[in-house]
């Protein structure tokens, strides 16, 4: 059964508050220094050397893409999980991944 545009919401906005909660903790606990800006369907995260990683919602194809100064990657919900349709790659372990690698700041979920 194919997912409704609020499932979709719904999902998308449980990851995005999961990232943000993380962050927020994360400059608590070791003093990391990133900008959070969430609007609307984008969340974007700037960090300390003017980088940033956008993670947006992308309603029509029921995806989440994220960009970050790899690459850009496209995430569509499978079997429960967000996957890249390139790599296979998880969504939260991957943005997890890509934050330390950008930003230098280790998250927990």
């Amino acid at each position: 059964m194919a997912m409704t545009d609020t499932e979709f919401h719904q999902l998308a906005d449980d990851m995005f508050q999961a990232i943000e909660n993380a962050i927020e903790t994360a400059i608590d606990e070791q003093d990391a220094d990133v900008d959070i800006d969430a609007s609307g369907n984008v969340l974007q995260l700037e960090f300390v050397d003017g980088s940033k990683i956008v993670i947006n919602k992308q309603e029509p194809l029921h995806e989440i893409w994220l960009a970050t100064r790899f690459g850009g990657y496209h995430f569509g919900f499978v079997e429960g999980k967000w996957i890249d349709g390139r790599s296979g790659n998880e969504f939260m372990p991957f943005v997890q991944d890509s934050i330390q690698r950008q930003g230098g700041i280790k998250l927990s979920f």
